[in-house]
């Protein structure tokens, strides 16, 4: 059953996941000293443990498993993960206000951590079609309608962690062909988003309009390329000091006037399409900057807007209030030194002053108690991994497989960067856990079973 399955990949799986329950049992060791080993299952490393248990023999049925089943039965287990998403939202357990769990038996099951499972066999199955052609609008907005299926239930239930974690698939799509283009859009229009909820518009669109006429002023000719950008840099210089004193009206319209000379030179010099393209830009970049502005200002509810300034805007938030998970967070991370505290050792971690410290701040009780060495050790182990499954796709056989591995690795990674991330200010708070490390079973379960099938089908790679 485990003959010729790929150990360094179970290793470095089984390893994550010992090392996140002793993280677990350190953060709850007060709770044990309390009940002692009679009462250990009731504690929060106990009910770790049983999860653990519950996941080893879920690892060891999916070996059990013929490793064709998975492509065979792709869809239908796509489709009972989006049904399980949508029943959330009518017999669900509102937990800290988002209806995303099935309870019973004193268990809870999050859906939206199977549906990761589920939406990976979707891909993988559609890619592998040899009909798939990622260039054709067809494909594109069938691959799209893959992902975007999971993220619209699992937005209404609502939770916005769970929900961008799906955008990690695009990381796939891209492997496979889609074009770059539409890479560089949604970046672009990401950037304009979130620099609209920190700056006036009008600095946005002035410096959008600065940004295009460089662009196009690439294409004149070396002399007049270099005055263009001396220009530019002369108007950049002037917004800068005179923008306060109630010029900026006349700086935007100077702006405004030299993009439109550098479009009809560029026009002029036949590259008008490139023109076109900075003025479309333009118009969505000014779009999405005021919508964003005003969404922040007048739609968002006020504990929304603070968690957007804890991560844009800290010096705006209390320290008491609003910004206090991320100053408890990045105290114990920077407390435990090069080396740590030591296991149990953690002051703050045994105080309690690091909020959902078993969960999403599960990273600041490694920080104490294991300083600098264990979280790099820690991030090594989670790069080792990544690179592993990198490695163990690129030498499938199988399109279905090689996909496949590429959707759990972009899924790992879009957990680990977003949650470490978070620890430090890096990302913003969406409550999301690390993969393997942080308490939670539907988690543990959910990439068990992931690893389990990308295991199994790397077993049978010979055969193809």
């Amino acid at each position: 059953m485990f003959g010729r399955i790929d150990w360094l990949t179970f290793c470095l799986f089984l390893g994550l996941a010992v090392i996140g329950w002793m993280m677990i049992f350190s953060v709850s060791y007060e709770e044990f000293k309390q009940v002692g080993m009679s009462g250990f299952l009731s504690t929060s490393a106990g009910k770790q443990a049983i999860w653990l248990g519950i996941s080893a023999l879920v690892f060891a049925f999916l070996m059990l498993f013929d490793h064709k089943f998975w492509q065979t039965f792709a869809y239908p287990i796509y489709v009972l993960s989006m049904l399980a998403l949508l029943l959330v939202l009518f017999l669900g357990t509102n937990i800290k206000g988002a209806t995303s769990w099935f309870s019973f038996g004193g268990f809870s099951i999050q859906p939206s951590e199977l549906a990761k499972v589920g939406t990976c066999l979707g891909v993988s199955a559609f890619l592998s079609t040899y009909s798939t052609d990622l260039r054709t609008p067809k494909a594109q907005l069938t691959a799209l309608g893959l992902i975007g299926l999971p993220i619209l239930l699992i937005m209404l239930q609502p939770d916005a962690g769970s929900a961008l974690v799906f955008t990690s698939f695009l990381i796939v799509f891209f492997r496979e062909g889609l074009s770059a283009f539409y890479y560089i859009v949604g970046i672009l229009g990401a950037t304009l988003l979130i620099l609209g909820f920190i700056y006036p518009p009008l600095q946005i669109i002035f410096g959008t309009i600065l940004a295009g006429t460089a662009v196009l002023a690439y294409y004149f000719s070396p002399n007049l390329r270099t005055y263009a950008w001396i220009a530019i840099a002369l108007l950049a210089v002037a917004a800068y000091n005179l923008s306060d004193l109630g010029y900026g009206s006349y700086l935007l319209g100077g702006a405004s006037l030299f993009f439109i000379a550098a479009g009809i030179l560029a026009y002029q010099q036949r590259n008008g399409r490139m023109a076109l393209l900075m003025a479309f830009f333009l118009v969505l970049g000014s779009g999405l900057t005021y919508a964003s502005n005003y969404a922040f200002n007048y739609i968002l509810q006020p504990h929304q807007q603070d968690r957007i300034n804890v991560w844009l805007q800290p010096e705006k938030c209390d320290e008491r209030g609003s910004l206090y998970n991320l100053t408890q967070s990045k105290a114990a991370i920077g407390s435990g030194g090069i080396e740590g505290k030591g296991f149990l050792s953690g002051t703050m971690t045994k105080l309690n002053y690091v909020p959902e410290q078993s969960t999403d701040f599960i990273f600041c009780t490694i920080g104490e108690e294991q300083g600098f060495i264990g979280t790099a050790g820690i991030i090594l182990l989670f790069l080792l991994l990544l690179l592993r499954i990198t490695v163990v796709a690129e030498r499938q056989k199988s399109d279905f497989a090689r996909h496949y591995a590429y959707c759990v690795a972009g899924i790992l990674f879009m957990h680990i960067f977003i949650n470490i991330g978070m620890t430090m200010g890096v990302t913003p708070i969406i409550g999301i856990p690390l993969p393997l490390i942080s308490k939670g079973g539907s988690s543990l379960l959910g990439f068990t079973i992931m690893i389990g099938i990308l295991i199994k089908l790397d077993k049978h790679r010979f055969s193809h």
